[in-house]
């Protein structure tokens, strides 16, 4: 029996997630990151409680959706632009990882639509270590040719996730590339990428609130679809619709003569430089796990918000991008070190404190 569909707090149509709802006892941050690096478990088996934005946590989402709106917006217009030229005359089936990738998802599929594209779009599961939720995937399998499925992520930090989609997909595509759309891919490693600059997304800097009151992803062992917490505690602080009308109203006002620059040699150079600095902070810092190491300041921003921090390192510290991190900075008392170019192409990253 399929399970009730969810849609969180956004417009049905928009997205339905293949996601069953739980309860679970929440884990302290502390805690939970001295199970995960001890290896008794995994991140996905643990969830702490996602507590309100702060009035000034908020305010910096709003200033930042107001400066990037029109750059979202734009980004969200090429992509969807791209896609139809790459899929000339066929539907797109998008399938967005939660919950990063949702926001980008809802936003695509709406400009497809507005493009003359028949378009539907599923919010499923992909778990760093564990793989994507196959039993989510089949669902979609079944109602869908397999060929126009696009899996859509908002951004690549380090590139884990789509080394798990690598991993979990190789057999459906042993000749051709996955097609993986994101807004930012500083590693070049994405099928689409809007560019390959690490910048501001705003719906980066906030979590269950701009991505429809959906907890991250929790991992199921009964072979069915990954599980879910639904935050009804934060439905008075709630900006997803906000954040989708907002954009996809500038979007509308857009033509339709953008074009896609995601050139092989520019994903070359990102893969390159991404890769020496992954390298550069291990040595610097002396870390054995990579996971410790949080890439871009999406990912840097939410280490700082689930994880226990050690420091944030950033090229410059007037930059205008990086408004968010220096308020939690402040507001947790986390170092932040300054390192230049020597952490591009990345902004910002986020060392998380080793436990054990």
């Amino acid at each position: 029996m399929m399970p009730t569909p969810l849609h969180g707090s956004y417009v049905p149509e928009d997205v339905t997630f293949l996601l069953r709802l739980t309860q679970m006892d929440s884990t302290e941050v502390e805690e939970k990151e001295r199970l995960i690096q001890s290896g008794k478990k995994h991140y996905s088996q643990m969830i702490s409680v996602e507590k309100p934005p702060s009035p000034e946590h908020q305010t910096l989402f709003e200033h930042a959706l107001a400066e990037g709106a029109l750059r979202l917006a734009t980004e969200v217009q090429t992509l969807a632009l791209a896609l139809k030229q790459r899929r000339p005359n066929r539907p797109i089936v998008l399938v967005s990882f939660v919950r990063a990738g949702i926001p980008l998802g809802v936003l695509l599929v709406r400009a497809l639509r507005d493009l003359g594209i028949d378009s539907t779009h599923y919010g499923i599961s992909i778990i760093r270590d564990k793989g994507i939720d196959i039993a989510a995937l089949n669902t979609i399998r079944a109602q869908h040719d397999f060929d126009d499925l696009v899996y859509v992520d908002g951004w690549v930090g380090k590139g884990a996730i789509h080394s798990e989609l690598e991993r979990s997909l190789q057999h459906f595509y042993p000749h051709t590339p996955i097609p993986f759309v994101v807004l930012a891919d500083p590693t070049g490693k994405a099928w689409l990428a809007a560019s390959g600059e690490d910048w501001l997304i705003p719906f980066s800097i906030l979590g269950a609130t701009v991505s429809g009151l959906i907890s991250r992803s929790i991992l199921s062992t009964d072979g069915d679809w990954h599980q879910c917490l639904y935050y009804q505690h934060l439905e008075p602080y709630d900006r997803t619709q906000y954040l989708i009308e907002t954009v996809d109203a500038v979007r509308k006002t857009l033509g339709t003569n953008l074009t896609l620059h995601w050139p092989d040699t520019l994903r070359a150079d990102l893969h390159t430089q991404s890769q020496n600095t992954l390298r550069f902070i291990q040595t610097q810092y002396t870390i054995t796990n990579l996971n410790r190491i949080k890439t871009g300041i999406a990912e840097a921003t939410r280490a700082v918000l689930r994880r226990v921090p050690e420091r944030i390192l950033v090229q410059t510290p007037d930059d205008p991008h990086l408004q968010i991190l220096k308020h939690l900075a402040k507001n947790y008392t986390i170092p932040f070190e300054v390192l230049g170019q020597d952490i591009a192409p990345y902004r910002a990253i986020t060392i998380i404190k080793k436990a054990i």
